[in-house]
Formats: C-alpha cells, structure tokens, sequence
C-alpha cells in the first residue's frame, strides 16, 4: 500500500470509541483512514463523523475473524468492527491545489497542482518551492513551469533546482558582494535552512543575515544593502538600528504631507 493511500471499509460495524468516556455505536457505516492515520466513522446523518481519532499513533487491521480496525492515540482508542463487509478498498490520494500545468514526466499524463509546493496528481512527483514563488507562463526544457523569486534580484529559475539552481543563481549575482560589517571578510551566499550572507571567517566571525524577499535597492547607514519589500525598505540586517530609524523618520515626513495636503 501507498504511503499516499486512503482505506476505505464499510459495513454494518460496531464503533467503539474509548477514552475519558466509552461510546458504542452499531449501523452501516464508511470508515476512511487518511495517509496521516486520521480515521473518520460516518454514518447518513449530518456532516460530522460518529467518530474519529485525529493522527493515531498507530492504526491496525485484522480480517481473521471478520474485519477490525484499531486505531490508538495515548490513552484514546478507536475500534471499528464490521459484522457484514460491504467493501474494502485502498485507494491512490494526494494533495489538492491550484492547477499550473500538465506534468512532463515520461509516460505521465497528471496536471501539476500548487500546494505547500508543486506536486504531481498523476505520478506525485514534488518540488519545493519558496512561499513568495511566482510561477510564470513560460517553460524550461525540462518542460516545468520557471518560477520567479526576489531574494536581491528576481531570479527566473526552473521549479526542478537539479535543472536550474536558485541557489547558485543568487550566489552568483551576490557572492562576496557585500562586506562583514564585523570584521574584514566577504559574505558568502550560504544555504542554511534558507538563503543567508554569512561571513567567509565563521567559525571565528559568526556574522551571518537571512536573505530577505525584495530585491536590493540601495545602502542603509551601516554599510549593508537595503531591500524594497512588500513591507517596505530594509536593512539586510533585520535588527539594524539605522534602519528603523530611516524608516521612521520616512514614515513621519509621509504622514507630514499627508497633514499638508488635507489641509
């Protein structure tokens, strides 16, 4: 079975619900069994389940003697026993999103679709991308959707970074671009969990920024580059005193022509 697989048993079952209290239910009934173990009981009645056990620790089955199913999460437990099997089946799930586009794996005829990244409906093929990704019209070679991403320029890149690199395309544009305002080092562009200027020197200069999303515009007070960003012009060091400062005094003399012209 498919770690991306949905159970489905239905029946005239006994549910038993056991955990502060004990409840027993018996009827014809769809248990679903989610890729996460996420089991729900549902009768005709309603919207909401019987019963169910969010993320089970573990979920299992026993067609010896008829069909059960357990499902146990700490101190809570769910049973479901069928005294007539009317269908067992496991059927292929994934992820629902937006559609961006047929996917171009050989042999595949699935559609791309946008959902805490890019997957695959057809062959689950995933790629992660950055939350602040615009994907484009236009195609790479490989035949997936290119992506726009700010991090100092806007970088056009495959969605497939074994194709075409983000990281590379951002460590050559700004690679020893910018000076350690610690010591007498370049900033080397590092992949540490996200995209950061970390000095050439570490371990001994342990300077290191995160990358924002926006693209450079210009030099703040302290000698680092400043982004324009949806939130407006910052410092590549989030926590620059100069910075704030400037966008203070940028917000006052606004608010100050704002005052003029009402009046």
């Amino acid at each position: 079975m498919s770690d991306d697989s949905i159970r489905v048993l239905a029946g005239d079952c006994t549910v038993i619900a056991d955990g502060t209290d004990r409840e027993e239910y018996r009827g014809r009934v769809t248990t679903i069994v989610k890729p996460d173990n996420t089991v729900f009981v549902h009768d005709v009645d309603g919207y909401q389940p019987v019963a169910w056990l969010t993320r089970a620790d573990n979920v299992s089955s026993d067609r010896e003697d008829g069909f059960t199913l357990v499902a146990k999460k700490d101190t809570q437990t769910l049973r479901v026993a069928a005294h007539v099997e009317d269908g067992f089946a496991t059927y292929p799930a994934s992820s629902t999103g937006t559609p961006v586009g047929e996917c171009p794996g050989d042999g595949c005829t699935g559609v791309l679709v946008r959902s805490n990244g890019i997957h695959c409906v057809g062959c689950s093929d995933r790629y992660s991308i950055p939350r602040d990704t615009t994907l484009r019209d236009d195609r790479c070679d490989c035949g997936l959707p290119r992506m726009r991403v700010e991090r100092g320029l806007a970088f056009h890149v495959c969605l497939d970074r074994g194709c075409e690199s983000l990281d590379d395309a951002v460590r050559e544009a700004f690679d020893r671009e910018w000076d350690c305002p610690n010591c007498e080092g370049d900033l080397l562009i590092l992949r540490r969990g996200g995209l950061i200027a970390g000095c050439e020197h570490y371990p001994d200069c342990d300077t290191g920024f995160v990358i924002p999303t926006g693209v450079a515009d210009g030099e703040c007070a302290c000698g680092l580059p400043t982004f324009d960003t949806t939130t407006g012009t910052r410092c590549l060091d989030a926590t620059c005193d100069r910075a704030r400062a400037k966008a203070l005094e940028s917000e006052a003399t606004a608010q100050e022509g704002s005052v003029t012209a009402d009046h």
